[in-house]
């Protein structure tokens, strides 16, 4: 692969609160070794929807994951399938949504809770289901373990593609809205956790976005239109030209954009151009 890329998204996290809390990313924002630009989230902005949209580049409209209770396998061609297509390995981290869109359905509790599979488009998949989840109990796990799990992928398979998704923040959104201390701690635990984190993914030589799949209003809710429920940070750690500061990026630009990167073929399915350039 010409670039290895890793995909952080943080569930449910706002543009606003985003550059309000996230000290460590923005401080390396600050300093000139990452770049922020504002993403605008398809609709409906709901959690599942946008997995699929981020991942194959079309609308909900077009794939068919309309809400969250649409679960299976998706037909149109998405990042993983693209990159094993190109001779490169792929890892995830993520709900098993991830698995269901992108590997296989239904969703079998042993069989796909953990694999690695050299001939499958998710080649190494460590997944949670949160089952059981509800605002009495988040059923989240802890962000530091997503985060060293991702670690572990590429440092004992050298993955050149890897997606990391957690949940965290958009389940406490839910519980206690945005407005909240318990929300500016959660922004901030998160961010911190991801700051040990994310030199040693540099280091290690890839490239990497943190973003969002959908905003939240400060009474928890996401799904509709809205800055507050479509609008979340992208960040990026790599190379490549792109648009100016201020410019809105479209989530179906995503998946093309990361592909770019890596020099994988972009299928005629996703047709809206990719943001960054190739070196």
């Amino acid at each position: 692969m010409k670039n290895k890329v890793l995909l952080v998204i943080l569930d449910g996290q706002p543009w606003r609160v985003a550059r309000r809390l996230n000290g460590n990313l923005e401080g390396w924002v600050h300093s000139g070794e990452a770049r922020v630009w504002k993403m605008r989230s398809v609709l409906p902005s709901t959690s599942a929807s946008c997995y699929a949209s981020i991942h194959t580049g079309v609308s909900p409209q077009v794939h068919g994951v309309v809400s969250n209770e649409s679960l299976f396998r998706v037909k149109q061609p998405d990042i993983f399938g693209q990159v094993k297509a190109a001779g490169g390995n792929t890892g995830a981290v993520t709900h098993s949504f991830w698995s269901i869109f992108f590997n296989r359905a239904p969703w079998d509790f042993v069989r796909d809770i953990e694999y690695d599979d050299p001939d499958g488009p998710i080649t190494h998949g460590r997944f949670h289901t949160m089952a059981g989840y509800g605002t009495n109990n988040q059923m989240t796990p802890s962000d530091a373990d997503l985060f060293a799990t991702l670690t572990m992928l590429t440092e004992r398979f050298g993955i050149d593609y890897g997606i990391l998704h957690t949940c965290t923040l958009d389940s406490m959104g839910h519980r206690f809205g945005q407005d909240c201390i318990e929300m500016d701690n959660a922004c901030v635990l998160i961010d911190g956790m991801l700051a040990h984190f994310l030199p040693l993914w540099r280091a290690a030589g890839y490239e990497v976005a943190v973003t969002a799949d959908h905003g939240q209003s400060d009474r928890g809710h996401h799904g509709g239109r809205g800055e507050d429920q479509q609008d979340v940070a992208f960040y990026w750690f790599g190379g490549g030209e792109g648009p100016e500061a201020g410019a809105v990026l479209d989530q179906l630009a995503l998946a093309p954009t990361l592909l770019t990167r890596m020099g994988a073929e972009i299928p005629s399915t996703m047709a809206v151009q990719p943001f960054l350039t190739a070196d």
